[in-house]
């Protein structure tokens, strides 16, 4: 209840809120430039303008101030922010008018927080603010607007956050790390005349953005979509075009009365793909959908690429394949080959450009209205519409604690797939862990072929699971463990 006191004599009453979430940002950080007002008045002001709007708060008659405001830097860099904040009435108002007003008032406070719509908001009104430096308010509105990758030392996020954050670490977690060292600053090239441009596949002369920037500035000329409500109008074909793929391949063949067969991570295992094929009697007409990671880990990811691209396979994306993509980037950006060996480097740089096209055509997932299915690379959180879904939970989580932390960690009794209502049945790789998983509307498909374990298909519409075993293990299984 965010009624903390009232007055139904004189009619003078206070309702109350907390908001408490991170930021990858210093609090010395926020201080620097500003030389004319403290950057706590600043956040202040930028807090209330977001809360107020996010809730649309005048329109209750209601005007919000921030009572308390305690930055905590819980990690170097990372910021954490208690706000209390309070809600008057412009005008007096009865009681039953008071008791009207926090009902609405909760119920959009609730709406705000789970639809992400606290976060844009308040993002938006640090994006209007002119009293910090520029490089500052930018550097605000950056984690406001991209669910920067901002963890406590579990690698864990909440779903009541403002910002919806993950731990995206995966079973590549030391390579990773030199890899993100590696990862140079961008820099702008363009192509030389005469020569065929051949990527980023924006327009030649884009600017390359951060790596850490996962919808590249909005598009980069349609190279990483953001199908997200508020990104729809600047995505290809105003959004319709990549989310629902699947149906449109499917009424090109629907002469031959076609199935879809979805395939779990296959991490460069060609000769278990060719096996699965066989086995599920692929034949022209057949839409195969990989649910993610075809590449890494495994003998021949080029071949696994090459071949799916020819049949006229589509996929989503996955961790594996995001971070070939993101070194295809640095590479043309002029970046210099990594100090340590990389795999994802060593894909980027052989892969041809027909392979690469492919493979950034990847949405973050496929719906299928006819089949009643969607197809994702780790999950989704249930209660979160599509468009309002991270697209890096989408690629990395596994499992939702008891009090709604979500993390890419194997937490043994707390699957993601647990927790989905449906209607719509969701098709995903990435849990070797847990094997094959069988819900009421959910499968997970990925058996650690790469591992040593299985490769498995699932069949639509029937759902007829096929799978195949490893030739052998091709990569040593490592994975903590958590009760």
């Amino acid at each position: 209840d965010y009624i903390k006191s009232s007055y139904p004599q004189e009619h003078n009453f206070t309702l109350g809120g907390e908001l408490k979430f991170t930021l990858g940002i210093s609090p010395a950080e926020l201080e620097s430039g500003n030389h004319e007002e403290s950057s706590g008045s600043i956040l202040r002001r930028v807090l209330g303008k977001g809360i107020a709007s996010a809730i649309r708060i005048d329109s209750i008659g209601f005007e919000v101030v921030i009572a308390k405001l305690m930055l905590n830097e819980v990690d170097e860099g990372v910021t954490e922010f208690n706000v209390e904040f309070n809600m008057s009435p412009k005008e007096t108002m009865q009681y039953d008018q008071v008791e009207r007003a926090a009902k609405k008032i909760n119920a959009a406070l609730s709406q705000a927080m789970n639809d992400g719509d606290m976060a844009l908001a308040i993002g938006s009104a640090a994006k209007s603010e002119l009293a910090w430096i520029p490089e500052v308010r930018d550097r605000v509105v950056e984690e406001f607007f991209f669910d920067e990758d901002i963890t406590d030392n579990e690698g864990e996020s909440r779903i009541g956050d403002v910002l919806d954050t993950l731990d995206d670490e995966d079973d590549f977690e030391a390579q990773r790390d030199s890899e993100e060292k590696d990862l140079p600053k961008s820099k702008k090239t363009h192509p030389k005349s005469g020569k065929e441009f051949d990527g980023p596949f924006g327009m030649p002369g884009d600017t390359i953005y951060a790596k850490d920037d996962i919808f590249l500035g909005g598009g980069n000329g349609g190279v990483f979509p953001d199908y997200s409500e508020n990104g729809k109008n600047s995505a290809p074909f105003k959004g319709e075009l990549g989310p629902i793929l699947l149906d449109a391949a499917m009424q090109r063949a629907v002469q031959r009365q076609p199935r879809v067969i979805a395939i779990g991570d296959v991490h460069g295992c060609i000769d278990e793909l060719q096996s699965l094929l066989r086995r599920c009697d692929y034949s022209p007409g057949d839409l195969i959908v990989f649910l993610g990671d075809l590449v890494s880990k495994g003998p021949d990811s080029l071949s696994v690429v090459q071949m799916a691209r020819e049949l006229g396979a589509i996929g989503v994306r996955g961790n594996h394949d995001f971070e070939v993509i993101r070194w295809h980037q640095a590479i043309k950006s002029g970046a210099d080959p990594p100090v340590i060996g990389s795999e994802h480097y060593q894909i980027a740089s052989t892969l041809s450009k027909a392979d690469l096209r492919w493979m950034y055509s990847f949405p973050w997932y496929l719906s299928s209205k006819e089949l009643n299915a969607l197809f994702v690379h780790a999950g989704f959180v249930s209660g979160i519409r599509l468009g309002k879904q991270n697209p890096r939970l989408m690629m990395n989580m596994r499992s939702i604690l008891p009090d709604g932390t979500v993390t890419s960690k194997f937490f043994n009794n707390w699957p993601w797939a647990r927790l989905w209502d449906g209607p719509q049945t969701v098709l995903f790789g990435h849990d070797a862990d847990r094997g094959l998983q069988q819900y009421e509307h959910a499968i997970g498909l990925d058996t650690g072929c790469v591992y040593g374990g299985r490769l498995t298909a699932c069949i639509l519409p029937e759902k007829r699971l096929v799978s195949v075993n490893a030739k052998r293990e091709y990569f040593q299984y490592r994975r903590k463990h958590f009760d």
